[in-house]
C-alpha cells in the first residue's frame, strides 16, 4: 500500500429520496465532524481538510426521480449536532413497551411472512415496495445502483487509499450484494479495510433470503474483500430489528474471511418535529459511537497522523 495515499470515508444511504448530492453530503459530514470533534479533534480536522476523504453514493435520485427538500430536516439536523448525548427522555421513548411490542411484531413477520401485508404499517409497506423494485431488479435499477457504488470502490483501490464503507439501512444491502459480486467476478481485487454498518436490515431472514449469495453457500455465500466489519444499530430500531449480524454472518470469521466482526448497540437521539426517529442517518453519524469508530480507524490508517 502506498504511504501516501489518504484515507477515504464512502457513504451508502438508504432508502427514501434524499437531498441534491452537495447538500446531502455536506449535511452528512456536518454531522459526522460535530461527533468527531468531541471525541477526537486531530482526526476531526483531517478528515475535514482531507480532499475526497469523505464522499457518498447518491443512488436515490435515480431510483426515486426526486430529491428531498434540506429544509424538512435543516432545523432537527443543527438540534441533533448540538446534543451531545442520548437524554433520559431520549433512553426510555427508544426502549418504551410500544417500541418493543412493535419491534416483537415485525419479528414475527419476518418469520412468518404471511403475515405481513396483515401487520405492516402504509410506511412498512411503502419500504417493501421499494425493496422488491431493488431485489427484482426492474428496468436495471438494482444493477445500475451497485455500478455507482463499483466506480468508487475501484477508484480508491487503484489509487491504494484505505477505504471505509459505512452503509446505512437499505445502503448496507446494497453494498454487502457490491462487494459480493465484485469478490466473485473473477475481475475485481478492491479491499475494504472496515465495512460499518447502521440500521442495518441484513439480519432480517426475509433480506437474506433475497441477496445475491442467497443460494450459494460456504465460501462463496460471503464477499471476500472485507477486512473488519462493525454493525451498529439503535436501540428501538425497527429496520435493524434483529440488531445483532454475527449470528448471521459470523461464518465470516471462522472461515478466516474477515479479521474482525463486532455488533454494538447505541442511541440515536435525532427528532424530527419532536418524534425521536432511532433510524435517522444523521443520528447515527453524530454518534459518539460512530465517531470513535470512525477515529481509530482514520488514525492507523492517515500517515501524517500515524507517521506510518
Amino acid at each position: 500500500m502506498s504511504r501516501t495515499a489518504h484515507p477515504i470515508i464512502l457513504y451508502v444511504p438508504g432508502l427514501l429520496p434524499k437531498p441534491e448530492p452537495a447538500v446531502h453530503k455536506d449535511a452528512l459530514l456536518r454531522c459526522l465532524l460535530a461527533g468527531l470533534r468531541r471525541a477526537d479533534e486531530t482526526v476531526a480536522e483531517a478528515v475535514a481538510s482531507t480532499k475526497g476523504g469523505f464522499d457518498i453514493v447518491s443512488w436515490t435520485y435515480d431510483f426515486y426521480r426526486e430529491h428531498r427538500d434540506i429544509s424538512i430536516d435543516s432545523a432537527a439536523i443543527e438540534d441533533v449536532i448540538r446534543q451531545t448525548a442520548a437524554s433520559e427522555r431520549d433512553i426510555a421513548e427508544a426502549g418504551s413497551y410500544g417500541r418493543r411490542l412493535t419491534r416483537w411484531i415485525y419479528e414475527l413477520g419476518d418469520r412468518l411472512p404471511f403475515l405481513i401485508p396483515h401487520i405492516a404499517s402504509e410506511r412498512t409497506e411503502m419500504h417493501l415496495r421499494d425493496l422488491q423494485r431493488y431485489t427484482q431488479d426492474d428496468n436495471g435499477i438494482a444493477e445500475h445502483t451497485r455500478r455507482m457504488l463499483k466506480v468508487p470502490l475501484r477508484a480508491a483501490t487503484e489509487a491504494h487509499h484505505p477505504l471505509l464503507l459505512i452503509g446505512h439501512s437499505m445502503g448496507s444491502v446494497i453494498a454487502y450484494d457490491t462487494l459480493w459480486e465484485m469478490s466473485h467476478n473473477g475481475r475485481d481485487h478492491v479491499i475494504v479495510d472496515l465495512l460499518l454498518t447502521m440500521g442495518s436490515p441484513l439480519g432480517q431472514r426475509y433480506i437474506q433470503k433475497r441477496l445475491k449469495s442467497s443460494t450459494s453457500r460456504g465460501e462463496n455465500r460471503y464477499p471476500h474483500n472485507i477486512r473488519n466489519w462493525k454493525n451498529l444499530s439503535a436501540v428501538g430500531d425497527l429496520t435493524a430489528i434483529d440488531p445483532r449480524l454475527r449470528n448471521d454472518f459470523g461464518e465470516v470469521l471462522t472461515l478466516g474471511l474477515v479479521e474482525s466482526f463486532e455488533d454494538v448497540e447505541l442511541y440515536n437521539y435525532f427528532r424530527l418535529d419532536g418524534a425521536l426517529n432511532v433510524h435517522a442517518e444523521y443520528g447515527y453519524l453524530v454518534n459518539e459511537t460512530t465517531a470513535r469508530t470512525v477515529s481509530s480507524w482514520w488514525r492507523g490508517h492517515d500517515p501524517a497522523i500515524s507517521g506510518a
